[in-house]
């Protein structure tokens, strides 16, 4: 039997052509897939708790919501519906996108992301914390002088050890009729260069205010009770009282 040469090379040759292919498609997809990443950033994609989900990151979801009154079923580390609704309820109270999944952004609204604790010039808070204390800051404060900035960071601060509130940031925040920027447009604002420095100024344990626990704006306010509480310093347009 005649062996046809130039059937074989173009045989040969397609053969390579293929081959070639191959080698190139499972250089560019081994990167991706070994990286966990999207495309070539070669970051890790963040694991999201949302229905299904189980574990530590839950219990943590759950016993924040718990504590800020979204949340009344057991801390099990299992993401089921009555954890879906509490999330919804935290994320619509709070003004961002209400999908039920604990994602980036409601961590961070919970004071949750950013994980470990800082230490050292940030007094023992997580990076989370002091973007939620700068936010704070940013939306209660616009427009106020620096050191009143501060001040409003450390009445934050002295809730937090104080007693009568929440021991956490978040818990203060978020605590029903605190602060009232939580819900209106300020909050969407991006945060002042400003704020930053002053939750950090705070949290370093300047505190203006003397020890307050309370302030507000004269010019805003009609309670009675707010009003009778006992000034111990005036900055800007805010008192500050006991």
């Amino acid at each position: 039997m005649k062996i046809n040469k130039q059937a074989l090379r173009r045989a040969w040759e397609i053969a390579i052509i293929i081959l070639l292919n191959l080698l190139i498609i499972l250089a560019v997809a081994l990167p991706s897939s070994l990286s966990g990443g999207d495309g070539d950033t070669g970051e890790a994609v963040e694991a999201l708790s949302q229905i299904g989900s189980r574990g530590d990151e839950v219990r943590r979801v759950q016993s924040k919501l718990k504590e800020l009154g979204f949340y009344t079923g057991k801390v099990d580390g299992i993401y089921g519906t009555n954890t879906r609704d509490a999330v919804r309820a935290f994320q619509r109270s709070v003004g961002i996108t209400v999908d039920g999944i604990a994602g980036q952004k409601t961590l961070l609204f919970l004071g949750l992301s950013g994980g470990s604790s800082t230490g050292g010039s940030t007094g023992g808070y997580s990076s989370s914390d002091v973007q939620l204390l700068a936010k704070t800051i940013s939306a209660e404060a616009r427009g106020e002088p620096y050191e009143g900035q501060v001040a409003v960071g450390a009445v934050i601060l002295n809730r937090v050890e104080h007693a009568s509130f929440p021991d956490t940031i978040s818990g203060v925040v978020y605590q029903p009729g605190a602060f009232s920027a939580v819900r209106d447009m300020n909050w969407s604002q991006p945060v002042a260069a400003s704020a930053e420095k002053a939750a950090r100024d705070a949290i370093n344990g300047w505190d203006p205010s003397g020890g307050a626990i309370y302030y507000y704006n004269p010019a805003k306010t009609s309670n009675k009770w707010m009003r009778s509480r006992p000034v111990i310093k005036t900055i800007g347009n805010h008192l500050f009282c006991k």
